[in-house]
Order: structure tokens, then C-alpha cells, then sequence
């Protein structure tokens, strides 16, 4: 076998055996800890996911993580026959475990398997599970193969892996592991052993007594992947086993009467492969190349327009509408849903509760919200950085929220919403909230604030405690506290072309809010032009444009408002020259008018003043790194049809 060809398939797959087992633990930890009786459910899914990556690594030759897996499924097997209590000691020691399980699967793929060194915890795993009641000769090594007799009861079920099945050892022990939840299996041909160790060619058989039905059986068996062909039920002698190729399992069939014809599940279709694996650099370079086509599409546009010739317009349209199609296809792809980088965040916020001393339960909402996922990438550690900003400086201690009438335990919610086309993260905790006076107090003393000033409006609050160095904490942990946490999520959070947001009450909690894009490929903008500056304003929350005449505008406090009369509102308004530092709008006559762009973000609502609206066109966003200090209204840039340059305007910020 070429390990090198299925290396990255392996890693794959134990990273979310991995992350399987953290998800285990922790449910584990909440319902076994209290009074040392295990979860079953939460072990059984533990021991499973083990001892797959036993059977994965033991196939690839990758010693230690197959020695690791080993002793911690017989410690497990131990738990799970309640021969070994469950406390706080032994789940640091499983925590561990699944920690070491991943760093020795990455370095195994990566050619390093002996850079990490377990001996330490093998020796701590053999230990527990030595006592006599432990039975630790043979304590969870692998669970016992069924005999294979043809007396054996249950339904016959035979299974042909497809011809190009990468790692056939796996992928039949994942189709035994699934038919174990359906019911029992009493026989296996060829044995287990033998399935792991890949000693059979593509056709492997069992017995199962279980009360599914046999739909129901195929469907599982299917789920597992690489699968060309189920047969359910017995057969006749007729049927070939002795050929090379065949379904060599006489040892599992019993004479029986063949059933009739129209029954026999044997004579079904093989189905097609309906999914393949592609490596995301290949989707990246395909999202590159279709951006350049969107480009290219708009200066063809243009060029066609002034030429006036039919037979090329027809042309044009035809081809903008099938690069328009091919990237929708390609975004489409690239989506992934939250829960691939929001599951492992329960296990970040546990093990920084535990460093501090303090109780909090994590709840996440809209696991299954879809995004790029090269944006999912892109802000998998800034939401690391507020979960553990939210556990060292929000949440009190236990005794701090007893003495303030609150549950000992605080609350954590990460959510993930969409709104048009961007998606609302949303980190709270019910904690302290942020001592605005004592922000304001260190910013007083730092110089980043008027002396005279007296409160902190929310994006002044968020701007102070977003600079880099600045820090209220009177210690240093190992969470937080030398002021880069919150200034590296807000530059990353900038760069991606979003907007940060912070709302917090004392006593009551903060939240922190991350507005994204999907994508950080393509969008549809609205072009304005400032003086000579053409920028991009993206359409997904512009809901009107309109003329800016005398009689719709008003001041209150000493700012320019417009009058909605179809709401019976007040619009605050943004001149764009003012932002980029351009003089006053000099119209050339009395029916000049100057436009304004009115933006909706949900709640909240603002009115963009600019010069002239030229047109709207697809733009393909290009990433900078924001000049520190810089203006926050910027996200990104963009080339247009004609080959000039554009800023991107991110509309969060300005409302």
C-alpha cells in the first residue's frame, strides 16, 4: 500500500475521530463527574472513535498513535464495564490523551511519528487499567471477532468495497462499526483482524440480528462511503462463491431456500459515487481564475458597448451569463457550515475555564449557517480570542456571582446568523460587563483620548480597548492580559473586509459582534464616484438611492440628518468627502445634486453622501492590510471594468 497517497485521507479522518472524542469527553465530564457513574452513551462514543484511529493507524504503520490509541481504548473498556471510576484526575488524563492523539497524527502524516513522545502517557494509561478486576491482559485491545459459522443467526449481509477504495481496512471497519448500532452481529467473514490488517480483496460479509428493515440496513451501509454493491438476505447454491472476484463468503451462508426473484437484493444496480475529494488549494486557484474572468468580463463588456455590433453583444451576454453561472457554482463549493471550526471551541472554553478557576457553559446557535471557507479559516483564531477574553476578564468567579445574586456557573453564547449576504457572529457572556470608567480612566492616561472627555461612546469604547498594548488588567494570565488579543481581532476582522461592533452593560455582560462576508471572492457593488475616486459599495444592504435636495435636509445637535418622510424618520448622514479628507462638494450648477446612498443593516439605518452614482457592476475583492490608524471604512479593493482601482466601503461602519 502507498501510505504517502492515503496519508492525507487518514488525517482527515482523525481529525474528526478527534474531534468526536472532545465532544464526548466533555458531555462525559458534565453528566460523569458529578457522581462517578459513566455516561454510557458518551463512552461507547469515545471507545468507537478510538478505536477506528487504532485501526487506521495500525493499517499505516504509524506505531505510536496505533500504541496510544491501544491503552487508551482498554482504560475506556474499563470505564465502560464501571471496573474504573470516572473523576476529575482521569478525565485531565483523557483530555490529554485526545490532545496527544491529534499532535501524533499530524506529525505521523507529516514523517515525524517519532518526535512525539507518549511513553509517559502510555505508562499512565497501562497503569490504570492493571488492577485485577481490569482484567488487563487483554482489557480492550480489540473487541472480540465474531466467529464465522453459517449456524449463526441474523440476516446475511454482504458488502463489495469500490475497486479504487483508499485504506479498505478502514473503510470496512467503519461499515462493521455502523451495523453494530443497528443491532448485533454474530458472525464475520473474513475476520475482524483480517478486514483491518486490508487481508481481503473488496468483499467482506457479516450475519445481523437487528429489527431494521433492509432499506434501512443498505442506507447505513452506504453512509460509510467507497461502497459499489449491497446484497441483503440469503442466497442459493447457485451463486459462485469459489471465483476469482465473487462473493467469497461460503463460511456465512447456511443452506436455505433461495427467496424468490423479485426479492433477491443481489440483483440491484451499483450505484455511482456521487462525491470526490478535492484539495482546497485546487478550489482557491478555481476562485482565482473565475475572479480574473469577472474582470476580464467587464472590460470586454465595455469595449463591446462601442462597438455596436449585434452578433458581438448577443456574444458578450451569452458569455457574461455563463462566467456568472460558473461562479455561483464555484462560492457554492466553497461553502462549509460554522460547526468544522465551531466545534472544537466548547473544549477552548473548558480548558480556559479550569486554568482561571471558574464555571462556564458554552451554547452555540446556527452551527449549520454556511461560509467560505477560506473566510472560516481566516477567523477561527480571533474567535478563539474573545471566547477566552470572555472567561478571563467577563465572567466573574463563582464567589463574585453568588455575592451578585447570579448562577455560580456563567454563560457563554457563540452564534452564527445570516443577514443578506454577510454573517453576524455574536460572542456574549452574563458577566461583570466592561468598567467604562476605568477604560476611560487608562485611555485619559495614555493620551488616546481628550482629557476633558467624559464618557465612551461604543465605537470610541471598542476603538480604546482594540489598540494594541492597551490592557485594564491588573495581571497577566496565561489566557490575556497584554492587550493583543482584542487588536489582532479587530485588524483580522478589518482586513476580511467586515466590521466589529461591542455592546456592553455593568453587571449585566458584554457582547461582540463580527459582521463578514461570505465570500471574500465576488460581490455586487454599487459604484460612486467622490471628485475623482470611484468606490465600490456592496448592494446586499444599500436599499435606496436618491437625490439630496434642499428641502429633505435638516440638523439636529449640529448634525446633517435627512428626513424620511415614507418613514417619518431621521436618517443620520455620512459625507464620503469628509471621510477621505476632500474638500466640499462644489456643484457646477443649480441641478447638480449631490446623491445619497442609504444603507440598512437590520436596526439600524444611514444615509452615505456622495457626488454621482456610475453604475453597478460585480467586483472581485481584493484583500490589504489596513494602514494602522487607518480609515475603518475600507475593507478591501477591487479593479474595475476599465482597469482602474477602487476602494471597497464596508457599510458596518458606518452605522
Amino acid at each position: 500500500m502507498n501510505k504517502l497517497e492515503y496519508a492525507e485521507l487518514f488525517l482527515t479522518e482523525s481529525r474528526e475521530h478527534v474531534s468526536a472524542i472532545n465532544d464526548a469527553l466533555l458531555a462525559l465530564e458534565r453528566g460523569g463527574v458529578r457522581d462517578g457513574a459513566p455516561n454510557s452513551d458518551a463512552v461507547n462514543a469515545i471507545f468507537r472513535a478510538v478505536h477506528t484511529i487504532k485501526g487506521m493507524a495500525a493499517t499505516m504503520g504509524y506505531a505510536v498513535v496505533a500504541e496510544l490509541s491501544h491503552e487508551l481504548e482498554t482504560v475506556l473498556d474499563c470505564v465502560r464495564r464501571e471496573t474504573l471510576a470516572i473523576d476529575a484526575g482521569l478525565m485531565d488524563l483523557l483530555f490529554r490523551c485526545a490532545d496527544v492523539l491529534e499532535e501524533s497524527a499530524e506529525a505521523a502524516v507529516a514523517g515525524r511519528d517519532g518526535e512525539i513522545v507518549a511513553h509517559d502517557l502510555v505508562a499512565r494509561l497501562r497503569d490504570l487499567s492493571a488492577s485485577p478486576s481490569a482484567d488487563a491482559a487483554d482489557v480492550g485491545s480489540k473487541p472480540a471477532a465474531p466467529t464465522p459459522s453459517a449456524d449463526a443467526g441474523g440476516t446475511l449481509v454482504r458488502v463489495r468495497l469500490a475497486a479504487e477504495t483508499p485504506l479498505r481496512g478502514v473503510r470496512a471497519y467503519l461499515i462493521v462499526q455502523a451495523l453494530e448500532k443497528l443491532g448485533r452481529i454474530t458472525a464475520l467473514e473474513p475476520p475482524l483482524e483480517a478486514l483491518q490488517g486490508e487481508a481481503f480483496d473488496h468483499d467482506f460479509a457479516a450475519r445481523l440480528v437487528t429489527n431494521a428493515d433492509a432499506a434501512t440496513v443498505e442506507q447505513t451501509i452506504r453512509a460509510a462511503g467507497d461502497v459499489a454493491e449491497v446484497c441483503i438476505g440469503e442466497v442459493d447454491a447457485a451463486d459462485q462463491f469459489t471465483e476469482t472476484g465473487a462473493w467469497k463468503i461460503a463460511a456465512l451462508v447456511a443452506p436455505a431456500v433461495a427467496p424468490p426473484a423479485s426479492t433477491r437484493a443481489d440483483t440491484r444496480p451499483v450505484r455511482e459515487r456521487r462525491h470526490v475529494r478535492i484539495d482546497l488549494h485546487r478550489l482557491d486557484n478555481l476562485m482565482n481564475l473565475v475572479g480574473e474572468l469577472v474582470i476580464a468580463r467587464g472590460r470586454l463588456t465595455q469595449l463591446a458597448g462601442t462597438l455596436s455590433d449585434s452578433s458581438l453583444d448577443e456574444t458578450v451576454t451569452q458569455a457574461s451569463r455563463l462566467i456568472g453561472e460558473l461562479r455561483e457554482e464555484i462560492t457554492v463549493s466553497r461553502m462549509v457550515p460554522v460547526r468544522e471550526v465551531f466545534d472544537r471551541f466548547p473544549r477552548v472554553v473548558r480548558d480556559a475555564a479550569r486554568s482561571v478557576g471558574k464555571q462556564v457553559e458554552l451554547t452555540i446557535d446556527g452551527k449549520d449557517i454556511e461560509l467560505d471557507r477560506s473566510m472560516l479559516d481566516e477567523i477561527g483564531d480571533s474567535m478563539v480570542h474573545l471566547l477566552r477574553n470572555a472567561v478571563d476578564h467577563g465572567i466573574e468567579t463563582p464567589q463574585e456571582r453568588t455575592a451578585a445574586g447570579k448562577a455560580p456557573m456563567g454563560r457563554l453564547v457563540l452564534s452564527a446568523a445570516r443577514d443578506r449576504s454577510a454573517i453576524v457572529i455574536k460572542v456574549s457572556d452574563d458577566g461583570r460587563g466592561i468598567d467604562r470608567e476605568r477604560v476611560l480612566a487608562q485611555a485619559r492616561a495614555e493620551g488616546l483620548v481628550d482629557a476633558a472627555k467624559t464618557d465612551l461612546t461604543e465605537e470610541e469604547l471598542l476603538r480604546v480597548i482594540a489598540r494594541p498594548g492597551f490592557s485594564t488588567a491588573e495581571r497577566v494570565t496565561g489566557l490575556s492580559g497584554r492587550g493583543v488579543g482584542l487588536d489582532a481581532v479587530y485588524t483580522r476582522v478589518r482586513a476580511l473586509g467586515g466590521a466589529m461592533s461591542v455592546r456592553s452593560a455593568p453587571g449585566e455582560g458584554t457582547t461582540m459582534i463580527l459582521r463578514l462576508p461570505l465570500t471574500l471572492a465576488i460581490v455586487r457593488a454599487l459604484l460612486a464616484r467622490v471628485a475623482n475616486e470611484t468606490y465600490a459599495i456592496p448592494l446586499a444592504h444599500v436599499s435606496e438611492t436618491i437625490e439630496l435636495v434642499p428641502d429633505v435636509l435638516r440638523t439636529v445637535k449640529g448634525k446633517e440628518v435627512l428626513l424620511d418622510r415614507d418613514r417619518e424618520d431621521v436618517l443620520p448622514l455620512l459625507r464620503l468627502r469628509s471621510l477621505v479628507g476632500l474638500p466640499a462638494y462644489q456643484p457646477a450648477s443649480d441641478v447638480d445634486l449631490e446623491h445619497v446612498v442609504v444603507i440598512d443593516l437590520g436596526d439600524r439605518r444611514a444615509g452615505l453622501v456622495i457626488d454621482e452614482l456610475t453604475g453597478q457592476e460585480e467586483i472581485v475583492v481584493k484583500q490589504y492590510d489596513a494602514v494602522r490608524d487607518g480609515l475603518s471604512c475600507f475593507g478591501g479593493a477591487t479593479l474595475l471594468g476599465d482597469g482602474t482601482p477602487a476602494l471597497i466601503v464596508v457599510v458596518g461602519s458606518l452605522v
